[in-house]
């Protein structure tokens, strides 16, 4: 079995090694997980029925990323910020996307049930993922992240980060003891470590994916995913450790062995589209990455029984990320949702190129996973309760 660094660093390893687990279930050999295919026909028509509620015309679903939440209760938060930097060229426009996508992707971690963020502007209370990115966005365009918030607010500078604390999020996110924040000091500590990966900022990114190798007029999404790992490796919790490297988020299982997901990061490479095309580049081949393995998508299959819980403590405690019942429901979730992707388009008669992995997440997956979390569950939560440290879900 391969276990370079290298090798786990690839979408292709990361859907080998779920394949393997998918496998391991189907053979009757998890302690934790059965599978059900009338489950995952219902997962289909979930992902279906939201998909058909939310887009009329399919061929108009938008990519999966960070930028969807910055839509979030109907406002296009960015048009605003934009027309700020209008007199700026598309590649500085595109390096200070950048900056805010990165950002505020490392504080996309499970939020909890008890937080929210009250935006100013509208008045309005936004919870979980929208709520996360809202606070960053208004972190961003107040510059918290720029080493001159008053001249030169919108970018990110990492002697800034370097500096930034637990409280400095706290501050932000509008934490406090009655609205409590999950892992506020790792999400604190990401973005130091961040301002020391010898980057001037992360917008850098822009320039390396568009003259490295791989760069040019096309960028496989695949190359963007290579970046990241490599440029932002030391920002990761030492966790499991491959020649003095710290692999991020990878796992071991003590069948299948290491279990990569990298879904920060393929989150990440997901929401740096947009602000690559933004400045007249292409990316190709966005179905190499992999469905994210986070509590939406996984929560879709437990909850519409496509995933069946062999033992009902897995509904009834909060489990590590390194627990083998949650390395396994992370690897299920990607293997099926590539079942699902096939049978979506099957269903509204389109093929990869024209709906990819991408969109059906949007479309898709992760909204179908929040409906029935809240059909399910007073509070909305997962079926299944992970410990976050601000790293991982």
């Amino acid at each position: 079995m391969i276990d370079s660094i290298a090798y786990l660093r690839t979408p292709a390893a990361i859907r080998e090694r779920a394949g393997q687990m998918l496998k391991y279930v189907e053979d009757g050999r998890s302690a934790w997980f059965a599978l059900d295919a009338a489950g995952l026909e219902a997962a289909v028509q979930a992902t279906l029925a939201v998909t058909r509620q939310r887009f009329r015309d399919p061929s108009k679903i938008p990519f999966h990323s960070r930028w969807r939440h910055f839509e979030a209760g109907g406002r296009d938060r960015w048009a605003g910020l934009a027309a700020r930097m209008s007199d700026l060229p598309k590649e500085e426009i595109a390096r200070r996307r950048i900056d805010l996508a990165v950002v505020s992707v490392l504080l996309d971690a499970g939020a909890g049930g008890l937080w929210s963020y009250r935006e100013a502007a509208t008045g309005k209370s936004f919870v979980r993922s929208e709520g996360l990115a809202i606070a960053s966005f208004n972190m961003f365009a107040n510059g918290a992240f720029s080493r001159d918030s008053k001249n030169d607010p919108l970018r990110v500078d990492a002697e800034r980060l370097a500096r930034l604390t637990p409280n400095d999020i706290a501050m932000g996110f509008q934490v406090r003891g009655h609205n409590s924040l999950l892992g506020l000091e790792g999400r604190a500590e990401l973005l130091r470590k961040l301002g020391g990966v010898g980057l001037e900022r992360p917008g850098a990114l822009f320039d390396l994916l568009a003259q490295g190798p791989g760069g040019g007029p096309e960028i496989k999404a695949e190359s963007i995913l290579a970046v990241l790992l490599d440029r932002l490796q030391a920002i990761w919790p030492s966790r499991l450790e491959l020649e003095g490297v710290p692999l991020g988020d990878v796992w071991r299982h003590p069948t299948v062995g290491l279990v990569p997901f990298h879904k920060l990061s393929q989150w990440m490479s997901y929401s740096l589209v947009e602000p690559l095309e933004g400045a007249g580049l292409k990316v190709v081949e966005l179905d190499a990455l992999t469905g994210l393995p986070e509590y939406r998508n996984g929560g879709l299959l437990v909850d519409s029984g496509a995933l069946k819980p062999k033992q009902r403590v897995l509904l009834e405690k909060a489990f590590a990320p390194g627990d083998e019942a949650i390395v396994e429901w992370r690897a299920l979730t990607v293997a099926l949702l590539d079942q699902i992707a096939g049978h979506v388009r099957a269903h509204l008669g389109m093929d990869a190129k024209s709906l990819p992995l991408v969109k059906v997440l949007e479309a898709g997956t992760w909204f179908a996973g929040r409906t029935l979390a809240a059909q399910r569950r007073k509070d909305g939560g997962p079926p299944i309760a992970v410990e976050s440290d601000g790293t991982v879900f």
